[in-house]
């Protein structure tokens, strides 16, 4: 599976051994495109921001749908489809017929493999098989999002403004690459169930300080937090998320910002790129408290889904810590999506 997603990163295609091949719309370079390709695979979201939605994909929602062209994709057209910064260039896309597809199990799995190797879920489809091509099953996908496996890679005192007396501890996956952490501040008590946060990762908030989500004083303040607990004789652990834009990556995630500065919200801007507005793998954090010995905690989040998702693992929430934090101009609308359409209790 990370041979397959390295491949969809660098443009290369990847096949479905008895299904297709398929050459990834954003970064395939091969020129010209596969022989006869007049088959695109999109998300449903997108088909349905390009009113490509047919009768099936009414019917399957969340299906991903097969097109048909009169004329051969070259890479120019397919990337029209698949990018929604695109749409005013192109605004004349088509005819298309959707088509039945006859393997439902590896186009989801595609869809999927766009979004964990960060680029837009739209294929090129070439119905023979690539010689060339990275092989993958389905089952792979399913069997990679199954694994537990997950070590301790290293550990070591970190001072932080928050805290001077905190330990960071890197966990890593066996295929994987996404390295993800856990500061601890204060002293570990089995007795006494820490303050915890998960905190996905955000460059622009955390790092860049911007003003457009709620990351940056997210962290800071549940930092703060721990520090306090810790001040009191109590103990906190944040848990750093490698998992940019609600699991979309950077640069999808910096491609909403773009549909955004156009009008549209956060949950729309993710649709119309074809991709989730809720990516992230929770679970994973539940691994991450195991390995740390903690079973019971107390969470800051104000999103029941994180709440749901632990306690589904096993963790057991001993209390529900809110952590709201002021709007300013750039954010407000960005946190009223979030509590009007993602259900989050702000």
């Amino acid at each position: 599976m990370a041979l397959a997603l390295d491949a969809l990163r660098h443009g290369w295609p990847i096949a479905f051994p008895g299904a297709f091949t398929l050459l990834p719309a954003e970064t395939g370079f091969a020129e010209p495109a596969p022989p006869h390709a007049r088959l695109m695979l999109i998300s449903a979201a997108r088909a349905a921001t390009l009113k490509l939605a047919n009768q099936r994909a009414a019917a399957e929602p969340h299906a991903p749908v097969l097109i048909r062209a009169a004329e051969p994709f070259d890479l120019a057209s397919a990337r029209a489809i698949a990018d929604p910064a695109l749409d005013l260039a192109w605004p004349l896309k088509g005819p298309f017929v959707a088509e039945h597809d006859d393997y439902p199990a590896e186009a989801a799995a595609a869809m999927e493999m766009a979004r964990l190797a960060g680029v837009l879920p739209a294929f090129l489809v070439d119905p023979a098989p690539g010689a060339e091509a990275q092989v993958v099953l389905a089952s792979d996908l399913a069997e990679w999002k199954r694994s537990t496996h997950l070590i301790i890679a290293a550990r070591a005192n970190l001072p932080v403004a928050a805290s001077e007396t905190s330990e960071i501890i890197a966990f890593r996956s066996r295929d994987d690459l996404r390295e993800h952490v856990a500061l601890i501040i204060g002293t570990p008590d089995s007795a006494r169930p820490p303050l915890v946060r998960l905190h996905s990762e955000c460059l622009t908030g955390d790092v860049l300080a911007s003003l457009k989500c709620d990351c940056g004083p997210q962290l800071d303040a549940a930092l703060a937090a721990m520090a306090q607990e810790a001040r009191e004789g109590g103990w906190g652990v944040l848990l750093y998320l490698r998992q940019e834009g609600r699991g979309i990556g950077l640069v999808n995630k910096l491609r909403a910002y773009q549909l955004q500065d156009q009008g549209f919200d956060t949950i729309d801007a993710n649709t119309r790129l074809g991709l989730p507005v809720e990516a992230r793998d929770f679970p994973v954090a539940a691994r991450m408290l195991a390995l740390l010995g903690v079973r019971q905690i107390r969470l800051m989040t104000n999103n029941p889904a994180k709440l749901a998702a632990l306690a589904d693992e096993g963790v057991v929430i001993a209390e529900h810590v809110p952590h709201r934090l002021p709007a300013n101009p750039h954010n407000a609308r960005y946190l009223d999506t979030k509590r009007d359409r993602a259900g989050h209790l702000l």
